[in-house]
């Protein structure tokens, strides 16, 4: 039931980003789903365990993989990560229900490290022609030499567009870029993190439905915004304004859909404040200060790698409990 519904919500995400992107982007959703449920079924069947895909979980980290990917991104390469985000960040542990990290992560930090020019090949939104033809990097075959796009910017008419995201244009170049469109979500980035506005309408469903801790989102944003704010104010010629910072990159979407995985977070009240708090703080840190321009993937990864120690000092005490202690001493 929950997962069913985390799909229903990340259903409009796709297709805003099929709308922008055009049909690169809806044969990247489909790769990444087919490998995350075809890997997971072969792993049940090989282990004599009953098949398990009918449960989302798979669906989901195939969706939640291919939205943090280049619209653009060859196919073989999200097929691969989907092997490893089912196969390393989820069966390896015991499969839903024993993850220590959330699985889509997983499989984009090894995409990351594995091709990390593929990665960062942006393309442009509302290219001309996009639902008739692939981003000519979609279809690379395996290990072959990558394509130049520049000359299928040129020819799809957005000569202004330089291959840089907002977080990358303003991190290197200092260059500012409008609140407003990174909010409504016609720019350049990864397939699902352009609509800060329509990932919270999405996020806001499954917080209304109570399938997600709104907790977390609240404490990671927050924190974002309390720590960026804080060096926008020290030197506001050299950092962006925290309204940037919220609404540029994967900030959202990491914070509504990723963050917020029941298996890997916190369940102590006070303990998802505190996760959702570093996560947000680690996330400005590395954008901020850091060699790379995003940090929201290595901000959760490591949200969860401290899930369980945050979960152990912070147990509520039961009442009472101390005196007997102290009585039996």
């Amino acid at each position: 039931m929950i997962m069913r519904n985390v799909v229903y919500a990340l259903l409009p995400i796709c297709a805003f980003s099929v709308w922008l992107f055009g049909i690169s982007a809806l044969a990247s959703l489909a790769a990444a789903v087919a490998s995350c449920v075809l890997t997971e079924h072969l792993i049940c069947r090989i282990g004599g365990r009953p098949a398990t895909v009918g449960d989302f979980s798979a669906v989901i980290t195939g969706l939640l993989l291919a939205l943090t990917l280049p619209p653009g991104f060859p196919l073989w390469m999200t097929a691969v990560g989907g092997l490893i985000a089912v196969g390393l960040g989820k069966m390896l542990f015991g499969g839903l229900g024993f993850n220590v990290f959330n699985p889509a992560l997983v499989g984009r930090a090894f995409l990351q490290a594995a091709f990390p020019i593929a990665i960062t090949a942006y393309t442009p939104a509302m290219a001309v022609n996009r639902f008739l033809e692939f981003i000519p990097t979609t279809l690379t075959l395996p290990f072959a030499q990558p394509l130049v796009l520049t000359e299928w910017i040129q020819r799809v008419r957005v000569d202004a567009f330089s291959g840089a995201t907002p977080l990358t244009m303003q991190k290197f170049d200092h260059a500012a870029t409008d609140v407003m469109p990174l909010f409504l979500g016609k720019t350049a980035g990864s397939a699902g993190e352009t609509s800060a506005l329509l990932i919270l309408l999405c996020g806001a469903y499954l917080i209304a439905r109570k399938f997600m801790d709104w907790r977390i989102p609240a404490a990671m944003l927050s924190s974002a915004f309390v720590v960026s704010a804080a060096f926008y104010l020290a030197a506001p010629a050299q950092y962006p304004n925290p309204l940037f910072v919220l609404f540029s990159g994967g900030l959202m979407l990491g914070a509504m859909f990723m963050a917020t995985d029941m298996v890997a977070s916190p369940v102590t009240p006070l303990g998802v404040w505190i996760y959702g708090g570093l996560m947000g703080l680690i996330t400005v840190i590395i954008r901020f200060l850091g060699g790379l321009p995003e940090g929201v993937m290595y901000a959760i990864l490591l949200g969860n790698a401290v899930s369980p120690m945050i979960d152990n000092l912070t147990q509520p005490r039961i009442y009472g409990a101390r005196k007997k202690e102290a009585a039996k001493a």
